[in-house]
C-alpha cells in the first residue's frame, strides 16, 4: 500500500476559503440569511400575537374570578343575615303561643293577696300549657319506677343499693321527667337507680 503524501496546512487553508469549492456562492447566502430573517420576523409577530391573546385570556379569567368572589362574599353575607333573623324570630311561635296561658296565670292570682284562690282554675291553666307544648312538638317520657335503667334514655342523679336481686339496674324514684322535640331528647328523665 502506498501512502498519499499529506497536503501542506497551506493547501488546506486554501481549499477551505476558496468560495467556488463550497456549494453555496454569496448570492446563495444572503438569500437564506434574508428568509431567516424573514422567518424570524414572522415567528416574532406569531409570537406577539399569542402572548397577547394570552394576556386578554388571562385578564378574562381573572375578571371572571373576582366576580365569582364577590358573588360567593355576596352569598356568605345574605346567608348570615339570614340566619341571625331566624334565631332572633326562631322562638316567636312558641312564644305567641304561651302568652294565651300567661294572661291565665294573671287571672287566676288574686290581686290582693297575690296567691293562687283557686286549685280547680290552676289544673286547667296547667292542662292548657300542656296541650300547647304538645302542639310545639314536646313530648313528655315515660318513665315509671321498675323500668329498667337505659343510660340512652335516662340521666341516673343517684345509686342506691337494690333491696333484692331482682331489682338490681331498676329505676327505684324519678326525681325530674324528661322530655323529647321530635325524635329528639331535650332533657333527660333524673332518676335513682338500683345497684
Amino acid at each position: 500500500m502506498t501512502r498519499k503524501p499529506a497536503k501542506s496546512s497551506k493547501e488546506a487553508n486554501e481549499k477551505s476559503n476558496n468560495p467556488k469549492k463550497t456549494n453555496l456562492t454569496i448570492k446563495d447566502l444572503n438569500e437564506k440569511i434574508k428568509s431567516e430573517i424573514e422567518h424570524g420576523s414572522t415567528m416574532k409577530k406569531r409570537t406577539m400575537k399569542l402572548i397577547k391573546d394570552l394576556k386578554e385570556k388571562i385578564k378574562g379569567e381573572e375578571e371572571k374570578y373576582l366576580r365569582l368572589f364577590a358573588e360567593f362574599e355576596n352569598y356568605k353575607k345574605r346567608t348570615t343575615k339570614e340566619r341571625i333573623d331566624l334565631y332572633k324570630t326562631a322562638g316567636k311561635e312558641v312564644i305567641m303561643s304561651l302568652m294565651p296561658v300567661l294572661e291565665d296565670f294573671k287571672r287566676a292570682l288574686n290581686q290582693e293577696t297575690g296567691k293562687f284562690d283557686h286549685t280547680e282554675g290552676i289544673s286547667l291553666i296547667y292542662n292548657k300549657l300542656s296541650e300547647t307544648l304538645k302542639s310545639q312538638g314536646l313530648i313528655e317520657i315515660k318513665t315509671d319506677v321498675g323500668d329498667d335503667f337505659d343510660s340512652e334514655k335516662h340521666e341516673a342523679i343517684s345509686q342506691i343499693p337494690a333491696e333484692k336481686k331482682g331489682n338490681k339496674g331498676k329505676i327505684i324514684d324519678v326525681i325530674e321527667g324528661g322530655y323529647s322535640l321530635g325524635d329528639q331528647i331535650i332533657k333527660f328523665p333524673k332518676v335513682v337507680v338500683a345497684q
